[in-house]
């Protein structure tokens, strides 16, 4: 059944429905509203309760993120999606820091813009190779649950998704085009009780954590442990 066949009060009662169960599922920012841009967000911080979320693996399967049944502590990255070229640098580097962290007994979760079938498939043929045989776990959040919740959903510009059409990037379910938003790439150390332990963000992309900042954050949580 097609969108234009809901009756209207129809459609109206199943977004409703649909709002509810997205906002029951979030913690964390999920009441506050998508900020204007990237400068306006109000992310979570140091001291904050990790949010719960719903995303998808990479085979479309669904993942609840869950910080009150953390396993081990967690750190997550955000990243805007394989069609970013710095978001392919910074993936690169984190094979530096990857293990590392791993070996300390911290999981490593990136939440992707991208819909689960472009996980790997949008990133560069550089970057797969740089993070093949890694030990991490990446994650689709076109819904942007996960960034709504984190704080670091922002509202993405006509002129960033006409820039992506003309390169004929594949940006069809994307978070940029399924809701009109982006995340700010962002680090948020967790440790096992879900509290959050570090959390870098920067409005501007094309500024990253270095690889050193996040391993010194993955230390700490890991040795308070």
């Amino acid at each position: 059944m097609s969108i234009r066949s809901i009756p209207y009060i129809l459609f109206i009662a199943l977004l409703s429905a649909s709002i509810v169960h997205s906002v029951a599922i979030q913690t964390g920012h999920a009441d506050v509203p998508v900020a204007e841009s990237a400068d306006l967000i109000e992310p979570l911080a140091k001291g904050d309760k990790a949010p719960r979320f719903i995303v998808e693996t990479v085979d479309g399967e669904v993942f609840d993120f869950d910080p009150q049944n953390l396993e081990r502590p967690v750190i997550l990255l955000t990243f805007r999606g394989g069609w970013c070229p710095y978001c392919n640098m910074y993936l690169s580097d984190m094979r530096f820091a990857i293990p590392e962290i791993r070996e300390m007994g911290i999981d490593v979760l990136f939440l992707s813009g991208d819909r689960s079938e472009l996980l790997f498939e949008s990133l560069k043929q550089e970057t797969q190779e740089d993070i093949v045989g890694l030990d991490y776990t990446v994650l689709s959040d076109a819904d942007a649950q996960a960034a709504i919740a984190l704080g670091i959903a922002f509202k993405a510009s006509q002129r960033t998704i006409n820039g992506r059409h003309k390169k004929n990037q594949d940006i069809e379910g994307s978070s940029m085009l399924k809701h009109g938003v982006l995340p700010v790439p962002a680090v948020f150390a967790i440790d096992q009780q879900g509290d959050i332990q570090f959390a870098f963000t920067n409005a501007n992309y094309k500024k990253r954590l270095p690889a050193g900042e996040l391993l010194a954050a993955a230390r700490e949580i890991a040795a308070a442990e």
